[in-house]
């Protein structure tokens, strides 16, 4: 007779009880497979313009080595990503991708005691830091639909929000959901309105997609404010998101109380070689910058001429309004092989988030639009 399982979630701590998994949105490899090579995906973030020059030869000349573990300290990336943001290797962590970085803040920084300000439609992965933390957790409202930077970060919201016992603030630059951005002199007020106390992490993962000029990176503190913390990844504009390499660049004192807790080998060697040589590729990306600024400022105007609400974007992706019949059209445009990110879990339920593709892909998305359009709107 076999043991009886034990109450698995009253057994787990706390902050862990309360979590819900993160979404990662359709079952994509399944979908694929129903499709048969023709489904057009526009629903994750990544970029359509594939990897830069050299980066499949760094790939197949790590390969041979591929039965010894990477390097655990990832040390040539890191000297890379130095050269590139004009920081010290000490200022450099490493992981798998950025979204294990962010939680690793909140796992180091955060707890009962030391709790978490982040943004209404925010990145989800801060909330479920804090929560995975058991920190107290403070949403700051957004900024209005009216506002220039419709729901985007409000930071005198966000600095109200913080008091005697906050520890953590998240802050994305631009933002993900909604593609909004602030300006360098914004962020340099805000800082000066928080407690000494206060890490400041500024997730940055679409910053090589910006081309505002009122933008400014948050690496233009870290040499004169040790609170502020920068995380970037390779999965969005470096086109490697299938081998999850992300980074954070903050205070070397602050880098080494987070070393403690890194995973050892956390990075591969196949996504160390990789990011290595898509960073030495500075036409690429320029050029990625300049075709997805194109693309976005295409389609955002042929949406808005459809008379739908798109929010700003400096980012790969655009966040649109669709309405009280926004489940009804994503579904018809999902059976039509067209794959959009839903937003009701972010409290955005009469959006769409759509990422930017190829020409011929944002064309077909218009064309398949534009027939659940004429059908009623999805109805």
């Amino acid at each position: 007779m076999s043991a009886a399982a034990p109450d698995f979630d009253a057994l787990a701590q706390p902050g862990i009880r309360s979590l819900r998994a993160y979404d990662p949105g359709h079952d994509l490899v399944a979908l694929r497979a129903a499709h048969d090579g023709t489904l057009i995906e526009l629903g994750s973030n990544e970029s359509p313009c594939g990897i830069a020059p050299g980066v499949m030869d760094a790939i197949a000349a790590a390969l041979p080595e591929i039965h010894r573990y990477p390097d655990p300290r990832g040390g040539a990336l890191k000297h890379a990503l130095a050269k590139a943001h004009g920081v010290a290797l000490e200022q450099i962590i490493l992981g798998n991708g950025s979204h294990e970085l962010l939680m690793l803040l909140g796992q180091v920084f955060a707890g009962p005691d030391a709790g978490v300000v982040v943004s209404q439609f925010g990145f989800a992965v801060y909330a479920l830091a804090a929560r995975a933390a058991n920190a107290p957790l403070r949403l700051a409202a957004a900024l209005p639909r009216e506002h220039a930077m419709a729901r985007g970060h409000d930071l005198d919201a966000i600095a109200d929000a913080v008091d005697a016992d906050t520890r953590l603030v998240y802050l994305a630059n631009p933002n993900n959901p909604t593609g909004t951005w602030y300006s360098g002199d914004a962020f340099a007020a805000f800082l000066a309105k928080l407690p000494a106390q206060v890490l400041v992490v500024v997730d940055e993962a679409y910053r090589e997609y910006v081309t505002a000029p009122d933008h400014v990176s948050a690496t233009a503190w870290l040499a004169r404010d040790p609170r502020v913390i920068v995380t970037g990844t390779f999965s969005k504009a470096h086109a490697l998101a299938g081998l999850r390499v992300g980074y954070a660049l903050a205070a070397p004192g602050l880098i080494a109380v987070l070393e403690r807790a890194r995973e050892s080998f956390n990075v591969n060697a196949l996504g160390l070689a990789a990011a290595e040589a898509s960073l030495a590729a500075s036409t690429h990306l320029q050029q990625v910058r300049v075709r997805n600024g194109e693309q976005r400022q295409w389609l955002a105007d042929a949406l808005r001429a459809r008379g739908l609400f798109v929010y700003p974007s400096q980012t790969n992706f655009l966040l649109v309004e669709f309405g009280p019949h926004t489940t009804q059209i994503e579904a018809k445009l999902l059976e039509r092989g067209i794959v959009l990110r839903p937003m009701a879990g972010y409290g955005l339920g009469e959006c769409l988030r759509i990422s930017l593709g190829t020409g011929e892909e944002n064309a077909r998305l218009l064309a398949a639009l534009d027939e659940v359009m004429a059908c009623g709107g999805g109805r």
